[in-house]
């Protein structure tokens, strides 16, 4: 029969998130006839106790399973060679904190499959946390502006047992008049638009953002051509000449950020593309984003935001930018931009965001992986196998030897 076990997070900081809730396990042995095992953590958001009353085993052991599966990025000391592991490995674009991790993938004969890279022929991803990550996201930069304003106060969902608590508090919140700009068109912006929606605020089109005043709190969604124009100037926007050729084209987003309390970044940032502002421009007197919640968190200097100098985390979850210098500051101070930076932001909600993810898992993913030979879902996401990366991934080859810089 084949096994499939789902490993314990040892990332640091620790991860309470699970690729397959209790129930989803039970569906799988059931309608998939495949054997479930999980190894015992302390730290995931569903207990040990609710797979085994799931009738889930529980094994320390998970060697002799055909394909394993996690969330985060795993220690090198618990991979186990020649297996097959599913998991983020956040490998692709050359993150340097990941390079030991794909060296040792490939040392142990690891074959790396990455959910990053589990797409359609279309090139879309059949498999993300995204729309959580908008969701707690928007929640979050609220939170920030509620903290620093005095205005009203929010829980942080990490203290919730769920969404459904959190929402609750909603239902009492009395917002001031804020404007807020939200970026992105994707699971990010679509997770953000619904929590935004949930707290009661009025979505607006960008026209209206900037021409009309209001004494209720309003949102507007901002996609490529409302924030970029081509260096010749004004044209029919041609999103595909956008992608390929982003170093053609400069930010027009100053307008927004002359108008908004609040911005909220989703994007998936091209480091051709112009960034929307510049550090400079925040000494601008008209600049009056006070808050910016930055889902992506795409580092400086390859980030479309230049306050997101570093990553936040969920125990320290903001921090400022003093907006004449340009360098970290205390977040909350008249000359601060507080910035919320969080990089793995569905771990807030692990028992929803899991859920979710489990249910795409189950739906587009399993059935490849279960095939006698790979699919090309299977095959576009194969970085590494047998000790080499695969053809599509050997651009990475560089990035593994010693000499990277």
């Amino acid at each position: 029969m084949f096994n499939i076990g789902i490993i314990r997070e040892g990332k640091v900081p620790p991860d309470a998130r699970t690729p397959l809730t209790p129930q989803q396990c039970a569906r799988i042995k059931q309608e998939f006839s495949v054997n479930v095992l999980v190894e015992p953590s302390p730290i995931r958001c569903y207990t040990d106790a609710e797979y085994q009353a799931q009738g889930i085993e529980l094994c320390s052991d998970l060697s002799h399973c055909d394909v394993l599966l996690g969330v985060k990025e795993v220690p090198v000391d618990q991979l186990i060679p020649g297996k097959t592991y599913l998991f983020f490995s956040h490998t692709i674009k050359k993150q340097h904190q990941n390079r030991h991790l794909l060296q040792v993938v490939l040392e142990k004969h690891i074959r790396l499959i990455d959910y990053e890279v589990l797409t359609d022929e279309a090139g879309d991803r059949l498999i993300a946390f995204g729309f959580y990550a908008g969701l707690v996201g928007a929640h979050n930069t609220l939170f920030t502006f509620g903290q620093r304003s005095g205005a009203f106060q929010l829980p942080r969902m990490c203290d919730c047992h769920d969404y459904a608590k959190v929402k609750e508090t909603y239902a009492s919140l009395q917002l001031p008049p804020l404007r807020i700009v939200l970026t992105g068109g994707g699971r990010v912006a679509s997770g953000a638009i619904r929590n935004l929606h949930d707290m009661g605020i009025r979505q607006v089109s960008p026209r209206d953002f900037l021409h009309h005043d209001y004494n209720v709190p309003v949102f507007t969604q901002l996609f490529a051509q409302d924030y970029v124009q081509h260096r010749s100037g004004p044209k029919i926007f041609d999103k595909a000449h956008f992608y390929a050729h982003g170093d053609e084209y400069i930010s027009r987003f100053a307008p927004f950020a002359h108008r908004a309390d609040i911005f909220i970044n989703g994007i998936f940032y091209d480091k051709k593309a112009p960034m929307f502002f510049t550090a400079a421009e925040m000494a601008d007197a008209r600049f009056t984003i006070q808050v910016i919640g930055d889902i992506s968190c795409d580092i400086m200097p390859d980030s479309s935001v230049p306050v997101t100098l570093r990553a936040s985390t969920i125990a320290d979850p903001v921090f400022g930018i003093h907006r004449y210098t340009g360098q970290e500051c205390a977040p909350c101070q008249p000359d601060s931009i507080d910035v919320m930076a969080i990089d793995n932001l569905p771990s807030e909600l692990p028992r929803d965001a899991s859920g979710f993810f489990g249910n795409q898992l189950i739906d587009n993913i399993l059935p490849e992986l279960l095939h006698a030979q790979d699919s090309a879902v299977i095959t576009r996401a194969v970085i590494a196998e047998n000790g080499h990366l695969t053809e599509r991934y050997a651009y990475l080859s560089d990035f593994v030897t010693e000499n990277v810089c």
